[in-house]
C-alpha cells in the first residue's frame, strides 16, 4: 500500500478518517501517559514536569519516525521463527518484552507504596533523571507500534496518519500535567494507575504469544475503575467537608 496518494481535501472520507484516527490515538496515547505519571514520580518536583514533556516529546518523534517507515515496520510481523506452533516476528518480541517490563516495574512500584507505607522517595541527580527518560523512551517504541499498525490500517494518506498523532499528542500535553497532579496528590489514584500498568502489561504479554485481548475489554475495565475511584473521591471529600464543619461548631 502506498502512503503518498493523490487525494483531495474536499473529500469527506479523507477528514473522517482524521477525525477517526485522532479519537484512537487519543485512546491508544492512554497507556503513555499512566506510564510516564508513573515513571516521573521518583523524581524531585522540580524536574517531573521536564521530564514528562521530553517523555511526550519523544513518543511523538517516535511515532512520526515509524509512520515514514511504515513500510519497515509491517515487515517487522513477519515470522521470524517458531515455537510450540506459533509464529513469532519482531512485533511479538517486542510486545512479549514490553508487557514484561510493565508487570516489573507496575508489581516494584506497588511494593514500594505498601513497604514505604506509601511514600514514594524522590531521587535527584541526572543519572536519575536520564534513567526514567530511558525507560519512557524504551516504552515509547512498544506503544507506538499500536498506534502505527492502527494508523496504517485506517488511513490511505501519511499526512493524514502525521496530523491525527500531532493532534492527539497535543491533547495530552495539556492534559498530561493536571492528570499527573492528580495522581500524585491521591494515593489511591496511583495504585490505580500503578493497577492499569499491570493491566497493560498483561495485554501486551498476551498479546505477543498470540491470545489477544479485545481492547475494548481493557478500557472497560480501565473507564469502570475510574468511575469507582471517582465515586470514592466524591463520599471521601464530603465526609472531611462534615468532618471540618463539625470540628467547626465545637471550636
Amino acid at each position: 500500500m502506498s502512503l503518498i496518494e493523490s487525494m483531495s481535501l474536499a473529500d469527506s472520507q479523507v477528514w473522517v478518517s482524521l477525525l477517526t484516527l485522532t479519537v484512537l490515538e487519543i485512546i491508544l496515547g492512554i497507556d503513555n501517559v499512566v506510564f510516564i505519571t508513573v515513571a516521573t514520580e521518583r523524581l524531585p518536583e522540580r524536574q517531573r514536569p521536564l521530564a514528562r514533556r521530553v517523555g511526550l516529546g519523544m513518543a511523538l518523534a517516535t511515532r512520526i519516525l515509524f509512520l515514514m517507515a511504515a513500510v519497515w515496520i509491517i515487515g517487522l510481523t513477519v515470522p521470524l521463527f517458531q515455537l510450540f506452533g506459533q509464529d513469532f516476528s519482531w512485533r511479538e518480541l517486542l510486545l512479549l518484552a514490553g508487557g514484561l517490563f510493565l508487570l516489573w516495574k507496575g508489581t516494584h512500584e506497588i511494593h514500594e507504596m505498601v513497604e514505604g507505607a506509601g511514600r514514594t522517595e524522590a531521587h535527584a541527580g541526572s543519572s536519575v533523571f536520564i534513567a526514567v527518560v530511558a525507560q519512557i523512551a524504551v516504552l515509547d517504541v512498544v506503544f507506538s507500534f499500536d498506534s502505527v499498525l492502527t494508523a496504517v490500517g485506517m488511513a490511505k494518506h501519511l499526512w493524514v496518519m502525521i496530523a491525527a498523532v500531532v493532534i492527539a499528542m497535543g491533547v495530552m500535553f495539556t492534559s498530561l500535567e493536571p492528570v499527573s497532579r492528580f495522581v500524585s496528590q491521591h494515593p489511591t489514584v496511583k495504585m490505580l494507575a500503578l493497577s492499569f500498568l499491570l493491566l497493560i502489561g498483561m495485554a501486551l504479554v498476551a498479546e505477543g504469544l498470540h491470545f489477544e485481548i479485545p481492547k475494548g475489554y481493557l478500557y472497560f475495565s480501565v473507564g469502570f475503575a475510574m468511575l469507582v475511584e471517582g465515586l470514592n473521591q466524591v463520599v471521601s471529600r464530603r465526609r472531611r467537608r462534615a468532618r471540618q464543619a463539625q470540628e467547626g461548631k465545637k471550636a
